[in-house]
């Protein structure tokens, strides 16, 4: 029997972790971390707002090395050999020694932009048979070859590509700000398959902002038309979709026992689906955007919110509590939040300073940072310039 969880009292009974007793350790960037991590071997790799690249010690917080970049880092580096590959906020890909940080090559695509303020994320670039596939600010997706960084062949969409690549046999998936999903021969270059999202009236183009994922011969993502779409891997077209009335789907979905897992923007809940179907199972409510992706780890699923907090459920029953909320959060938290539910008095996402009330929720540690686990420790970084390693007991 399938249950539909809308408790707005749920987090009455967290469990609130104190970051300073629990943690392994905090590492200071010199400004936000919205790039999730790479974690290799024992060092994790991540970037800054200021443009820096960060080689730290896994298991201590200590800088092995850092890089100065030519942009901002907003996207998750990835790793062919002996190379971390990064995009970067001037529209280059840098490819770095990963013992050193040396650069061993770089490729300037034309150019790079942000859409709007909520535009926060850059193309994570992705490495499959020694080709690096990025999309880019000026429209186009590339493949590149790893060793030299050499263009192999770009492809052309009509809007900024921010949107992570994902590759499923010889299709790489991935979508544009033109409001349109393309499946790309890898090898090619070549368009297998277009499809374009249903619009709203507001938000005709509907805008495909973050990346996609597979699963059971589908490929699901999330669209400024307020739906989530799951589409035939092979031919393109809809299976099914589900409108999210009033509210963007940025977070890029991820698979799990057959269950579609996301956060949505402007509803602030979080939701189970049947990946078959587009049924849902359960929801949570929160009082924030959540634009990361979850992860899953030993049935639960964690995933970060913009109030600056942490949450765990367990993946089948939507049970859940806090598990974690950054320093910034606990001490501004009142300031912005009357309960887990509402604003305080005169908070207006989209009025007229909504650039000052986006700026004052960022100052709470947003978490934007994709967390990644590794040998029961959860890394990710907030809006704050933290990076944390979270030990999951």
């Amino acid at each position: 029997m399938k249950t539909t969880f809308s408790v707005l009292l749920f987090l009455s009974v967290m469990n609130v972790i104190n970051v300073q007793a629990d943690c392994h350790w905090t590492f200071k960037a010199d400004s936000s971390i919205y790039s999730s991590p790479l974690v290799l071997d024992d060092v994790l790799f991540t970037g800054d707002l200021a443009s820096n690249f960060y080689a730290i010690n896994k298991f201590n917080g200590d800088v092995l090395w850092k890089r100065k970049l030519a942009g901002s880092v907003r996207s998750k580096p990835t790793h062919y050999q002996q190379l971390i590959i990064v995009n970067d906020g001037s529209g280059k890909v840098h490819a770095l020694n990963r013992v050193t940080g040396k650069i061993v090559w770089q490729y300037a695509m034309a150019h790079e932009k942000q859409v709007d303020m909520w535009d926060y994320y850059l193309s994570s670039p992705l490495v499959d048979n020694a080709f690096v596939y990025v999309g880019g600010g000026d429209g186009h997706v590339y493949a590149l070859n790893a060793d030299t960084g050499l263009l192999k062949w770009k492809f052309e969409t009509k809007g900024v590509v921010h949107a992570s690549p994902v590759i499923k046999d010889e299709r790489l998936l991935i979508g544009s700000f033109d409001g349109c999903f393309y499946a790309i021969n890898k090898h090619t270059g070549e368009k297998l398959w277009q499809f374009k999202t249903v619009g709203d009236q507001y938000f005709p183009i509907g805008g495909i902002q973050k990346g996609a994922c597979v699963g059971d011969g589908k490929v699901f993502f999330g669209s400024r038309d307020f739906n989530i779409y799951a589409l035939d891997i092979n031919t393109g077209r809809g299976c099914w979709n589900y409108k999210e009335r009033g509210s963007w789907v940025i977070a890029t979905p991820i698979v799990y026992n057959n269950q579609l897992l996301f956060g949505t923007s402007d509803t602030h809940r979080f939701l189970s689906m049947n990946a078959s179907n587009g049924e849902i199972n359960w929801t949570l409510p929160l009082n924030m955007r959540v634009y990361a992706s979850a992860v899953v780890y030993e049935n639960d699923v964690y995933f970060g919110c913009f109030n600056g907090k942490v949450y765990r459920a367990n993946a089948h029953t939507g049970e859940s509590e806090l598990v974690f909320q950054t320093s910034a959060s606990k001490q501004n938290y009142m300031n912005l939040f009357r309960s887990e539910t509402e604003f305080v008095d005169g908070i207006e996402l989209y009025g007229n300073n909504s650039k000052q009330i986006e700026r004052r929720i960022l100052d709470l540690g947003a978490i934007l940072s994709t967390p990644v686990v590794e040998d029961r420790v959860m890394y990710f970084g907030d809006a704050n310039g933290y990076l944390y390693a979270l030990p999951l007991n």
